[in-house]
């Protein structure tokens, strides 16, 4: 039986590789590698040409496939912490991911005097960037007002303290913001070029457990405080290096509407990233991908599920063995979803817990892993095209 399901696999992933070049073909007539041309628009129309360059190829990318991305993944793994080079996904497959997703809040806060995985978060972005990968950073920021965390929703006048110049909280967050532009306009290349980053702030803001969440701020609080962080980086402190990604969470079935949800303008969001936690609601996430696809066609800015996965990679309480193939790659076939980022695997050698959302190297899943990395719609590392490099008949203003 196990074995016929996989035939079964197979035969749904190489159809899908088959009809997704059968429909650009048809798309670009009689040369399919010359794409129709398009002019993309940034919120920062001084980004430098990096930046520029790897925009046009985030949406580029979605015609060809989408980029597999993992948080924290050159970071720390299951079983080990910050060894150079090592990556659980290139223990599975061989390869890196395309993306590596990792977190900017203890660069900014109040623990960024104490936090001792800095210096290493600066050394593995600068490899991925050796590679040609791709970086994406969140923000899980402490409450600037509370001095709790992310979570600390307590008080719902944070963001009106934040947008009050002079406030204590507003000097704070600007304090934050300074040491975020210090370390983005430091971040370079062996060439000494600017390393691009997709900055995605305040995400999951349509749920209600964080302090800049539904809960806590009103919509327009919440575009206030979107905007504000937006125009200090890139007006005051002259970050030009960002492409800012907005990521609201849905995990039940929804509209296209339901991405524009305390939206903040098409002006101040370049990237339509998403967070789902669906499970193993999969019909809710192909038609909330299909939705995702569409709103980034119609608004011209690539997209891409920018959180996602099953803690512990279980259905029903057992392992889910074939979860790669059934709940990412065929979903993701013939979307045009620039990447998937799967959440972070908890440096946990003892394995006491269950908080990881990626195989490891003796993980029951691995195997059907390796399926989707052969799978024809899915772009790690090695597939990557030059990212850096602008893309053809692309302009990016």
């Amino acid at each position: 039986m196990k074995s016929l399901y996989a035939i079964l696999v197979t035969i749904t992933l190489l159809s899908a590789g088959c009809s997704s070049s059968d429909h650009k073909e048809e798309q670009n007539g009689n040369d399919p590698d010359v794409p129709a041309s398009v002019t993309l628009q940034l919120t920062d129309p001084n980004a430098t040409a990096e930046t520029k360059a790897l925009y046009s190829n985030l949406w580029r990318i979605q015609e060809k496939g989408t980029m597999f991305g993992h948080h924290d993944d050159l970071l720390y793994g299951r079983n080990w912490i910050t060894e150079s080079g090592r990556s659980d996904i290139k223990d599975v497959c061989g390869d890196y991911p395309g993306v590596f997703s990792v977190d900017f809040a203890e660069i900014m806060d109040d623990r960024s005097t104490t936090a001792t995985l800095n210096n290493d978060r600066i050394r593995v972005i600068k490899e991925a960037r050796e590679r040609g990968e791709v970086i994406t950073a969140c923000c899980h920021l402490n409450n600037p007002l509370t001095g709790g965390d992310s979570w600390d929703n307590s008080k719902n006048t944070v963001a009106k303290e934040i947008l009050t110049d002079g406030s204590a909280t507003n000097l704070k967050f600007n304090s934050w913001l300074d040491k975020l532009a210090v370390f983005a306009n430091n971040l370079k290349d062996s060439n000494g070029k600017l390393i691009p980053v997709i900055f995605r702030p305040f995400h999951e803001h349509t749920q209600t457990w964080s302090w800049w969440g539904s809960s806590a701020t009103t919509q327009q609080e919440f575009i206030s405080l979107w905007k504000y962080t937006i125009d200090y980086l890139k007006n005051k402190k002259q970050v030009h290096s960002f492409i800012y990604a907005i990521s609201p969470q849905l995990d039940q079935q929804g509209t296209v509407d339901s991405f524009l949800f305390r939206w903040p303008g098409d002006n101040y969001v370049d990237f339509i990233g998403w967070d789902s936690y669906h499970g193993t609601n999969t019909a809710a996430f192909s038609t909330n991908l299909r939705n995702l696809a569409s709103l980034s066609q119609q608004k011209l800015k690539p997209c891409g599920v920018t959180e996602t996965g099953i803690e512990g990679i279980v259905k029903n309480g057992a392992p889910y063995d074939t979860y790669w193939t059934n709940e990412i790659s065929i979903p993701l076939s013939g979307k045009k979803v620039s990447l998937v980022i799967m959440w972070r695997n908890k440096y946990d050698p003892s394995h006491e817990g269950s908080h990881f959302y990626a195989p490891f190297k003796e993980h029951s899943s691995a195997a059907n892993f390796k399926m989707l990395y052969a799978s024809p719609n899915m772009i790690f590392s090695k597939k990557l095209p030059n990212m850096y490099s602008m893309a053809a008949n692309t302009i990016v203003k």
